[in-house]
């Protein structure tokens, strides 16, 4: 998922922000256990760490749309949507003064998830546990996965 604003995509009419999506990838939809998350390898100071794979909504693009073709690019993977993890912006959660990112919970119904673009690892973390909060996580992303756990509780 690109958090900059890169590339000539515009805007939506989103409050002057660039919408981005991200998946909150879970094993399950019914009854979910673990979080499938990506290792960034790039810009320099995300590199390294965790995140929610996803990227920018391209202009005339439904965000669910938008979300289900980065994951097929970035993760070679289809997915189903469940519930969105409302943020507190309208446009979903605050990335930086210039983006915000609207989340939804998904599962893979088409393919085998595989790092393709943009991440050097991916890691399924158990939902319930400590392990998965002390993961290094891009630190817009850290307020999510709180949100995302208390949502799936």
């Amino acid at each position: 998922m690109q958090t900059q604003t890169e590339g000539s995509a515009e805007p939506a009419d989103n409050g002057g922000l660039l919408q981005v999506v991200g998946g909150a990838i879970v094993d399950s939809l019914e009854r979910p256990v673990r979080l499938l998350v990506a290792r960034r390898t790039a810009p320099e100071a995300f590199a390294g760490m965790w995140e929610f794979p996803g990227g920018k909504v391209e202009a005339g693009e439904a965000p669910e749309d938008g979300l289900r073709r980065e994951l097929r690019e970035e993760l070679g993977v289809g997915v189903v949507l469940g519930d969105e993890i409302p943020g507190p912006l309208v446009q979903g959660w605050p990335l930086s003064g210039a983006a915000a990112m609207r989340v939804w919970v998904a599962a893979v119904h088409d393919g085998a998830p595989a790092p393709l673009e943009d991440h050097d690892e991916l890691r399924w973390v158990e939902l319930d546990g400590d392990r998965i909060m002390d993961l290094p996580w891009i630190p817009a992303d850290l307020p999510i996965v709180d949100a995302l756990r208390r949502h799936l509780a």
